[in-house]
């Protein structure tokens, strides 16, 4: 989502699919910080205007349920506060959001927040993250560092390496998921 620290997507993006194949989302605030030939090769990038182009009459797919049913885990990084905030308010209104609206929380879904210290603090943010936790997200927590913006403070996604950590020492057996057609 739409957070300066959408620059490490292609790190991130990079990590994940040496392990499993992977699906990328974009919202379209992501867009002004993604360099989109760090992807690496293999990974589609998907955005909102993608939502309903192959979309033609009733019975055609639609992309966020396929891509719901595809994924055998989710992991959001960066999570803006913007996203953050219509995820806990169930509201969906863009091809990422709709996705967790579609989600079965019966698979994991991470998120890593990146936001300004003073947005992190603030206790809109701490009613958002009781929220998504109650249905079961995982959060990976920012890091305390200098921010884009120059303030210092908590709030800084935390680093792609930590993000694959994460996610890989939660799932019970990696091995399911390679090779079976399914991904991230």
């Amino acid at each position: 989502s739409g957070s300066v620290a959408a620059i490490k997507f292609g790190n991130l993006c990079h990590s994940f699919s040496e392990w499993a194949q992977v699906k990328a989302v974009a919202t379209s605030s992501s867009l002004h910080f993604i360099d989109k030939t760090s992807l690496p090769r293999d990974v589609v990038l998907y955005t909102d205007e993608d939502e309903w182009s192959s979309w033609k009459k009733i019975g055609d797919s639609v992309l966020h349920i396929e891509l719901r049913k595809w994924a055998d885990v989710m992991v959001i990084a960066p999570l803006s506060t913007n996203t953050l905030a219509k995820i806990a308010g169930g509201l969906c209104d863009n091809l990422l959001t709709c996705i967790v609206r579609a989600w079965d929380f019966d698979k994991p879904l991470f998120v890593a927040p990146a936001m300004n210290t003073f947005m992190w603090s603030n206790p809109f943010t701490a009613r958002h993250l009781d929220s998504i936790s109650g249905l079961g997200i995982t959060l990976i927590p920012p890091i305390t560092k200098t921010l884009a913006c120059g303030d210092y403070g908590n709030g800084a996604m935390a680093e792609p390496s930590q993000i694959f950590s994460t996610v890989m020492l939660s799932i019970k057996s990696p091995a399911q998921f390679v090779g079976n057609g399914n991904g991230l």
